[in-house]
């Protein structure tokens, strides 16, 4: 197969379903539609003979002095074509071209092993992670 990565958003069905498809946390169309338009900068791949999404992340943050990166998926159906790497180089990219020096880039993930060869270390012992769920 052949992959186009697209420097833009999924709509908020491709939202959902790829979420559920790669087994994160569900969010309803409406939260979609909310958070797709506060990002900062977002990277889908897509299957070119079909045209279809089968990858994302994107950006989020204040622009200045907290940048977010949420909402990385791969279809499982297209994992282990480098797809999320090249999603992750485009964020990246979009960060250290925006992001002034002293900018936090943080992100919270269930992958081991994937997200340290961009420089990303754990918070701990220094901070604590927390989440609130609605």
């Amino acid at each position: 197969m052949e992959y186009e990565l697209r420097e833009t958003l999924p709509t908020p069905e491709t939202f959902v379903s790829l979420r559920k498809a790669a087994g994160m946390a569900p969010r309803s169309h409406e939260a979609a539609k909310r958070g797709l338009a506060g990002t900062l900068f977002g990277a889908i791949v897509v299957e070119t003979e079909t045209d279809t999404t089968v990858g994302m992340g994107r950006v989020v943050g204040d622009g200045g002095c907290v940048y977010h990166i949420s909402d990385m998926a791969v279809h499982p159906d297209h994992q282990e074509n480098g797809l999320g790497t090249r999603i992750m180089d485009s964020l990246m990219a979009y960060i250290e071209s925006d992001a002034p020096e002293s900018a936090y880039v943080n992100l919270v993930a269930d992958v081991d092993g994937f997200y340290e060869q961009w420089g990303f270390t754990p918070v701990a012992p220094e901070s604590k992670g927390m989440h609130l769920r609605l």
